[in-house]
């Protein structure tokens, strides 16, 4: 049934313009599935757990022109209190191990993801449109269970990640978590796929950290258990060695990136 009231026809101009494509950000063109940057994250916690591997299986997991810098794995099982355009309570896993890109102006140094979970179907996106993350959803959790923090992922009612670090032990310096594998610079390998089947953009591209203010930070033994699971193969990386690990809070903010390396425009280094 329509309308009996006189209040006459829509007239207010953000109801009723087209949105213009060439000035959109990502769809649906009238409600964006993702905010631009730069993106704000308060009241985020993190647990960071670090384990040696086996350096075979981080190049295997490595698209050239990569390198590695070392054996150590980094995890971080997150809960974001308050991400705008993203929503609120978001829990994540960022997998991340230290690489190395010589390029022309001279070598890059960050952490790679080859494997990203989460719980937030706006970060998928963001994460897999625009930074080529590998981002996939997962049941993620990060709980204080009496005097240990667990983290996990569940993946097919699969616990692929168990990991966890004793409460609130002992302090430690940001500095420190960083001195493994320096997990403020992230680099993605982003894949563009063409309606037509053909790939419209390959490449690696890098992201920093910025505003960083870190509240608290605490380290300890941390302890990292993989399950197998064919679809969510994390158990690619193995546990060979426990190292310490971090249980931390603060706020930060995602900006803008770069391209460090063009496959398309650099013929012959295809990801291998």
């Amino acid at each position: 049934m329509g309308c009996r009231c006189e209040c006459g026809p829509v007239t207010d101009p953000e109801r009723t313009a087209r949105v213009d494509p060439l000035a959109a950000w990502a769809t649906p063109l009238d409600a964006p599935m993702y905010p631009r940057f730069p993106v704000p994250f308060r009241d985020l916690e993190l647990l960071t757990l670090q384990y040696r591997t086996d350096p075979e299986a981080i190049r295997r997991l490595l698209p050239e022109p990569l390198q590695s810098t070392g054996d150590t794995v980094l995890l971080h099982v997150a809960r974001f209190g308050d991400v705008p355009g993203i929503g609120a309570d978001v829990h994540e896993c960022n997998v991340m191990v230290g690489v190395r890109l010589d390029t022309p102006t001279g070598p890059v140094f960050g952490a790679y993801s080859p494997y990203f979970f989460l719980d937030n179907d706006r970060a998928v996106a963001i994460g897999r449109e625009v930074q080529g993350q590998a981002k996939r959803m997962a049941t993620v959790k990060l709980e204080t269970r009496g005097d240990l923090v667990v983290g996990t992922v569940t993946a097919n009612g699969i616990d692929v990640l168990t990991g966890t670090l004793p409460y609130k032990i002992r302090e430690a310096p940001f500095e420190a978590l960083r001195s493994r594998v320096d997990m403020v610079t992230n680099i993605n390998l982003r894949i563009v796929p063409g309606i037509d089947g053909t790939v419209i953009a390959r490449q690696l591209v890098a992201r920093e950290l910025a505003d960083v203010k870190i509240k608290e930070c605490w380290t300890g033994p941390g302890t990292v258990e993989l399950r197998p699971n064919a679809a969510v193969p994390l158990y690619r990386l193995p546990v060979l060695d426990f190292l310490e690990g971090y249980h931390w809070r603060g706020d930060f903010a995602l900006v803008e990136g770069r391209v460090i390396h063009d496959y398309l425009a650099t013929p012959g280094t295809g990801p291998g």
